[in-house]
């Protein structure tokens, strides 16, 4: 992870005039500043410069561990209302990663507090649609979904064997004929509240459990209608979790609030702070959707309610 945050600082820093270049990311090298940590930051550096060498985009000499680590910590930009700031995460879904399934990398770029920009290099979703139970053995792996606003939403497979075509989110009107995503790590979503709130939208198909960002580009291309994420008291929402993705949905038709029906304000520093928790869905739904969420929130506090007479 740290490794692809300092390949992602190394070619912004090259790529932009430095005057303008601020990136929020998730990792830094305080663990491995430790002395036992030698060994790992060597393998990184290793592979950063087997990375670049290999791409052969820049001619220099081969990066030093100091030089890698300067580029992770590059990433500790505060963020904030005023200029432009990449928001980075260098592997979103680190648990999906290490089990082989769904993760991504994924950058957003805030001008103004607002982001109008956004990248999701998913390497493990298929390129058809993952409402498909069987897909093509020669169905390419691997995704990247771009997003600029007022431009659309354009999604093209990793290994360039397809072009770049504009997606769009699912444009289904009635709840129960829609399906949702929400986080395979029950940490991140409190999946008995999303279950609540799947009954009272009357949705009967079971939710789809994926990790990372990569729920934004599927629901972008119309995979599903609807995303729901409710954390469990006490987390805070990174803006890094959500910048990309964000964006990417906006801009392929869709909308994305919390559970207060607010935009989600990223103007505020490296946190986002939100109502109780993040949705997604086309324009129609949401109305229907918001209603669901607010009575499944009201059940759910006269539940704890009575469970504390």
């Amino acid at each position: 992870m740290p490794g692809s945050q300092a390949l992602v600082s190394f070619v912004l820093e090259r790529e932009l005039p430095s005057g303008l270049f601020s990136l929020v990311a998730e990792e830094d090298s305080g663990d491995l500043q430790k002395n036992d940590a030698q060994d790992t930051v060597e393998r990184i550096t290793a592979l950063v410069n087997e990375t670049i060498s290999n791409d052969g985009t820049y001619d220099i000499s081969p990066l030093t561990t100091g030089d890698v680590l300067a580029a992770i910590d590059r990433g500790k930009s505060e963020g904030g209302p005023h200029g432009r700031h990449w928001v980075l995460d260098p592997i979103d879904g680190t648990k999906g990663f290490l089990r082989g399934d769904q993760y991504a990398v994924a950058l957003g770029l805030l001008d103004e507090g607002e982001v109008i920009l956004g990248v999701l290099a998913c390497p493990n979703l298929p390129s058809t649609s993952l409402s498909i139970s069987a897909h093509p053995s020669n169905d390419p792996i691997g995704c990247l979904f771009s997003a600029r606003k007022g431009a659309g939403t354009t999604v093209q497979s990793l290994d360039g064997s397809i072009q770049p075509k504009k997606v769009y989110v699912s444009t289904i009107e009635k709840s129960e004929e829609a399906s949702f995503f929400e986080s395979y790590e029950a940490a991140h979503s409190m999946h008995e509240l999303t279950a609540t709130i799947a009954k009272i939208l009357g949705v009967k198909a079971p939710p789809v459990r994926i990790d990372s960002q990569a729920k934004y580009g599927a629901m972008a291309r119309g995979d599903g209608a609807i995303y729901l994420r409710f954390p469990r008291p006490g987390y805070r929402e990174k803006i890094w979790d959500h910048a990309a993705g964000c964006i990417v949905i906006q801009e392929a038709g869709g909308v994305v609030v919390d559970a207060a029906g607010k935009p989600l304000d990223f103007s505020r520093g490296r946190y986002l702070d939100v109502e109780k928790g993040i949705i997604a869905t086309n324009a129609k739904l949401m109305p229907l959707l918001l209603n669901a969420v607010q009575a499944a929130l009201k059940e759910e506090k006269t539940v704890l309610k009575a469970g504390s007479l």
